[in-house]
Parts: structure tokens; sequence; C-alpha cells
């Protein structure tokens, strides 16, 4: 189980082991020692959340069940195309049988999904256009945009240009609150 969060984890670890036929192997959190404590403990499934998953380059080897809100939708759909193996979703405000249950079909290979959260994913489509998303992703690394322009051969001011339009699309007040709502939304 990789979790952020000692007390849901402790939870949810709680009513998953109190099942006969599920086994906790461990717990950690969402860190970058999450890929590691899985490859090394092997489960047959990981339960996790959508920050654990949403980790650039991050597959993880096992099929996961992701936990995440309404509000993180799109950034699950995201993250869940990125996977090597199956990956279930259920919301974060779901009964903790739901969470037993979508461990259970999703160590028997069948698909786990939650239509509330399947349904938001789809609702809220991505502003930005490609190349503003491009120039937002490059934006996150912390760039500055002198360095996106050399990298994308533009101007710092077309840069500029194109980051102020994704903050006003974004409805944030800063490049730093746009990329954050931007990757809650799935959007890089």
């Amino acid at each position: 189980m990789i979790l952020d969060g000692a007390l849901v984890r402790g939870a949810l670890a709680f009513v998953l082991s109190a099942q006969d036929d599920i086994e906790v192997v461990g717990e950690g959190n969402g860190g970058d020692d999450a890929a590691a404590l899985i490859r090394s403990l092997r489960p047959d499934v990981v339960v996790t959340d959508v920050d654990a998953m949403a980790v650039p380059h991050r597959r993880l080897p096992c099929p996961a069940l992701v936990l995440a809100s309404q509000r993180q939708a799109r950034r699950l759909a995201v993250a869940v195309r990125r996977q090597a193996q199956p990956c279930g979703f259920l919301g974060d405000h779901v009964a903790p049988q739901r969470v037993v249950d979508g461990v259970r079909r999703l160590a028997r290979g069948e698909p786990v999904a939650d239509a509330r959260l399947a349904a938001a994913a789809l609702a809220r489509k991505n502003p930005l256009t490609e190349r503003e998303t491009e120039i937002l992703e490059i934006a996150a690394t912390g760039s500055p945009a002198k360095d996106i322009a050399a990298r994308l051969h533009l101007s710092p001011g077309t840069v500029r240009n194109y980051l102020s339009r994704v903050v006003a699309k974004a409805g944030a007040r800063t490049r730093i609150e746009a990329v954050r709502i931007a990757q809650e939304s799935g959007w890089i």
C-alpha cells in the first residue's frame, strides 16, 4: 500500500488485513522509495493514491488500485494511461468494503472503475494548446523563460506571452499556481 497520510494508510491496512484472502505485505508513502518498495515486496496488487502514480516516468510493476478525488480525475486519467500494468480506480470517498472488493477484482484481472471519477475525467477538458502545454511542462521543472526559449527556439518574450495565457486560462495568479492547477487537472 502506497498512500500519503499514515492515518488513512494504517486504517486501510487494518481493513484489508482483516480479510482472510488478503495479506498486506507492506506500507509506504508516495515518495521516491515507493517503486523500490513495490519491487522488493512484489505484491499482487498495490493500493495507492494518484500522487504516487503521477511521478513522471514511474511505472508500477504490478496492478494498482488508485484512490483519487473528483478534483484529481484528469490527473488520474493521465497517470493510469502511463502504466504498463492494469489499473483500477475508485474515489477516495468510497466505503472500505469497495476497496476490499476492488483489490480482489484486480487480483483476478477484472476491471475496477468508479463511474463518477470516469465522468469527471471526461468532463474537464484541457484548455491549453499543444504549445502552451509543452511550455508549461518545461516551466514546471523550474526552468526560466530564457532557458525555455532557447530549448524551443523561441524568443523569451514569446515564452512569457505563452505563460501569461496559460496563467489566465488556468484561472491562476502565478506561474507556480498555474503549474499546480494543470498538474491536478491532468493537463500536464
